[in-house]
C-alpha cells in the first residue's frame, strides 16, 4: 500500500495527520521542524546539518524558531550534538522487556555494548533494601555503578545492587566492563528465574547528566528491575537509567489462556 493511500498522505504509523490540528492552524515551529526533519531523512545517519543561521535563511524564519525545532529533534532522537554542530543520529537502540542482558541486547542490534565503572562499594544492608536482596538487616551488600556504553556512546547508568554471600569476591572476580548476568551463569551457576520490572520517564539529577554526557533536560527512561533465581529466591535490584533520545524498549504480548 503506498502512503497516499493513507489518510491525509501520512506514513503508516504516524501522528494523525502528522500532529495538524482540526483547525489546520501549525504553529511555525513545528512547520519547520518539518521541512528540518525531511532533510534529515535526505542526509542520512551521521551527517552534519546545516547552521541555524543558515536554517533561518532557508526557511525565511528566524533562529529562535529553528532553534525550538531543532530542540524537539534533539529530544526524540533525530539529531545529535557533536562538538559545536549538530549531525544526523541513527536509529534508537531497541531493549528487549525480558531477562537478556544488556551486552546481549546491544549485541544483536549489530552495535558494540561496554561499561564504564563508576563506582563499587560494600556496605551493612539497610532494612528497606533486605527484602529485596533477601538478605537480613546489616549483611554486607554490594553497590555498583556503571555507565553503560554503545560503540563508545554513553547511553545510560546502572546501578546494582546485591547481597556478598550470594557474589561473592565481585571486587576481584568480576571485570566491570562485561556481563553481570554472564557472570552470574558461568562463574556462579545463578540462573535467572524472573524479574519485576516498572518504567517510567525522568528527568537525571545533575550528577546523572554529567555522568552520562546530557543535559540535565534530557528526558530518561527508568527502569527497576527486582530480579529472582530459578528457585525463587530474592537476587539483585537494578535501577537503570536509558537516555529517553537514544532508546525504546520492545516486548511482545500474548493473550493468557
Amino acid at each position: 500500500m503506498k502512503n497516499e493511500d493513507y489518510p491525509y498522505g501520512q506514513s503508516p504509523g504516524a501522528p494523525f495527520r502528522s500532529g495538524v490540528p482540526e483547525h489546520g492552524r501549525v504553529p511555525k515551529y513545528y512547520a519547520v521542524k518539518a521541512r528540518i526533519a525531511a532533510l534529515v531523512e535526505e542526509l542520512g545517519e551521521g551527517q552534519a546539518l546545516p547552521t541555524e543561521r543558515d536554517l533561518a535563511v532557508r526557511f525565511e524564519v528566524s533562529r529562535e524558531t529553528v532553534r525550538q525545532a531543532l530542540r524537539d529533534l534533539l529530544l526524540e532522537g533525530r539529531l545529535r550534538r557533536r562538538g559545536r554542530g549538530t549531525v544526523v543520529a541513527g536509529p534508537k537502540l531497541e531493549q528487549p522487556l525480558s531477562l537478556a542482558s544488556y551486552t546481549e541486547g546491544v549485541r544483536r542490534q549489530g552495535r558494540r555494548p561496554g561499561r564504564s565503572l563508576v563506582t563499587l562499594d560494600r556496605f551493612p544492608c539497610p532494612a528497606a533494601l533486605a527484602a529485596d536482596l533477601g538478605a537480613a538487616a546489616g549483611e554486607p551488600v554490594w553497590h555498583m555503578e556503571r555507565v553503560l556504553l554503545a560503540d563508545d556512546e554513553r547511553v545510560g547508568l546502572e546501578s546494582t545492587y546485591v547481597a556478598e554471600a550470594r557474589v561473592p569476591r565481585l571486587d576481584t572476580d568480576f571485570d566491570p566492563d562485561s556481563s553481570f548476568y554472564a557472570h552470574l551463569r558461568e562463574r556462579l551457576g545463578i540462573d535467572f528465574g524472573e524479574a519485576d520490572e516498572r518504567i517510567e520517564t525522568v528527568l537525571a539529577t545533575p550528577r546523572e547528566a554529567l555522568l552520562i554526557g546530557t543535559p540535565p533536560a534530557l528526558p530518561m527512561l527508568l527502569l527497576h528491575r527486582l530480579s529472582r533465581d530459578t528457585a525463587g529466591r530474592p537476587l539483585e535490584r537494578v535501577r537503570t537509567l536509558y537516555r529517553g533520545d537514544r532508546f525504546s524498549f520492545t516486548t511482545r504480548l500474548g493473550t493468557q489462556q
